[in-house]
């Protein structure tokens, strides 16, 4: 069994949570079927591992923070993400993770212009890697998108790996082992409608109905997670 540390930068909105759970939960059944133990910890709380040989491979959640706020536990998390990569350990950045590998190695991360992406995205694969087994269809995927941020400037000697008419930097890789990707695997269609329902004064009512008429669309979540797990996964290493 892989054992996948998630440090957990935020939290599901408590009155979504009946929904599927909060993000250890969320990442949990994601993975299941692949042999993934999830380990969280509780980094906006200041629960860091004491070393980063505690698990095969790490994971980072989202956060309904921005990865520029001047919070401590922020600080403290973009020095574990460049200790991560430093040291090689398989790490995957997820939304605000993936925006927080560009900012902690000197990308630039903005509210996008285009304001909020949210509702079910589909992504066009410019770079395929070996890892991505079973390749994408047409090489593009769909996941659910809920982010008002977005990586604007990749950091130096990162790739691009997929992009998004809305989101040019939609995932990235450094060398190789080390991958951000913006969109939500872990996310469920009636999870995204909860919160949208909750957000549309804050996104406004046009776009959000676009998002909820877009959720009955097929997502590639097993796809991208069998992905991931290949990634953090040694048999390839």
């Amino acid at each position: 069994m892989l054992r996948v540390g998630l440090l957990v930068c935020g939290h599901v909105d408590p009155r979504a949570q009946a929904v599927a759970g909060d993000y250890p939960d969320l990442f949990t059944a994601l993975f299941a079927p692949h042999d993934v133990e999830i380990v969280a910890y509780a980094a906006d709380g200041g629960q860091l591992p004491a070393s980063l040989a505690e698990c095969d491979g790490w994971l980072t959640s989202p956060s309904r923070s921005s990865v520029y706020d001047d919070e401590p536990w922020i600080h403290a998390m973009v020095d574990v993400v460049r200790r991560l990569v430093a040291e090689e350990r398989p790490f995957a950045g997820i939304c605000f993770g993936h925006q927080l590998l560009a900012q902690a190695l000197g990308g630039r991360v903005e509210r996008a212009a285009v304001g909020w992406g949210v509702g079910a995205k589909q992504y066009e694969v410019v770079a395929p890697r070996p890892w991505m087994d079973p390749p994408a269809v047409d090489g593009r995927f769909r996941l659910i998108a809920s982010h008002e941020d977005q990586v604007t400037v990749l950091p130096p000697g990162a790739e691009l790996l997929a992009r998004a008419d809305y989101c040019p930097h939609a995932m990235m890789a450094i060398g190789d082992r080390a991958i951000g990707l913006q969109p939500h695997p872990e996310f469920v269609a009636p999870l995204s409608a909860a919160l949208l329902d909750l957000r549309e004064e804050m996104i406004g009512r046009d776009r959000v109905t676009a998002a909820r008429a877009a959720l009955g669309d097929p997502l590639d979540r097993e796809r991208v997670a069998t992905w991931i797990t290949r990634f953090l996964g040694a048999a390839e290493r």
